[in-house]
């Protein structure tokens, strides 16, 4: 419960109200889909995810909206400022027992930062899987994370990625959208595809409707769920869910399991 005092080394501006942060942590061993909880000293703790490459040596990295109080603090922080770090926390993107399937990566406005990671180790250990297709959507193309990174992932052979905004500009040459739109036409095997899923929670379950509509089985479809999480050890409750704590049971869940939580307008 006690948080480590660590040094932002980074901080970079991804979109009007996005920032991502480097921290060094001394050691950067987590699971792709794990979260943090960062510490503003003096405002409070929020829990990250982490959205950085697991390989990438000593830092812990996390992009933050700024949103509220605490992550408005987070993300003012400096290189050389102290912020307060716990974790990492929770369950992973399942990359180990997805091998030798096609894997379809589905993200919704920030929630590409949580599946970040697990793009890096797909795209690191290709020959392990089949297919590799990362659906990306967002509300604008001022919206778009990473968009540098994602110009190569759009390079890679093995892989391909789209990009779908709401509502475009003058600028915009891509698709027009929502995410959902890009699956029917995404060229993977359904009966051996794995699809990891994170964004809105509207936009979850309308990405897993998308999935199930040709042919993908939802205890092959994983989402990653948000809620008020506090203590990250599942002792406060905050994060409950139905049966479900989150910091401990999630966030990472199989659809199955979640969507019968998720149309519970109560939960």
């Amino acid at each position: 419960m006690v948080p480590v005092a660590a040094r932002v080394s980074a901080r970079r501006r991804e979109t009007r109200d996005t920032w991502t942060l480097s921290i060094e942590s001394g050691s950067s061993a987590y699971r792709p889909g794990q979260f943090s909880m960062l510490y503003a000293f003096g405002v409070g703790e929020i829990p990250v995810s982490l959205s950085g490459d697991p390989g990438g040596g000593g830092l812990l990295i996390h992009t933050v909206r700024a949103v509220g109080a605490v992550s408005q603090a987070v993300t003012r922080l400096r290189p050389g400022d102290w912020i307060g770090l716990r974790g990492p926390y929770g369950t992973a993107w399942p990359l180990e027992e997805s091998r030798g399937n096609d894997v379809v990566v589905v993200a919704g406005g920030l929630g590409l930062a949580p599946l970040r990671p697990a793009i890096y180790r797909l795209f690191a250990e290709h020959e392990r899987y089949g297919r590799i297709a990362v659906l990306y959507g967002t509300r604008s193309p001022a919206d778009i994370l990473f968009r540098r990174e994602i110009e190569r992932w759009r390079r890679r052979l093995e892989a391909e990625v789209e990009v779908t905004v709401d509502h475009a500009d003058e600028t915009w040459r891509g698709h027009v959208g929502v995410v959902t739109n890009l699956i029917a036409r995404g060229g993977f095997d359904p009966d051996h595809t794995v699809a990891f899923v994170c964004g809105p929670e509207i936009m979850m379950r309308f990405s897993a409707r998308a999935l199930e509509a040709v042919g993908v089985a939802p205890e092959r479809i994983f989402v990653s769920l948000e809620r008020n999480m506090k203590c990250a050890v599942a002792q406060c409750g905050h994060c409950q869910l139905g049966p479900t704590l989150l910091c401990r049971d999630g966030p990472v869940m199989r659809y199955d399991r979640a969507e019968p939580l998720l149309t519970v307008r109560e939960l």
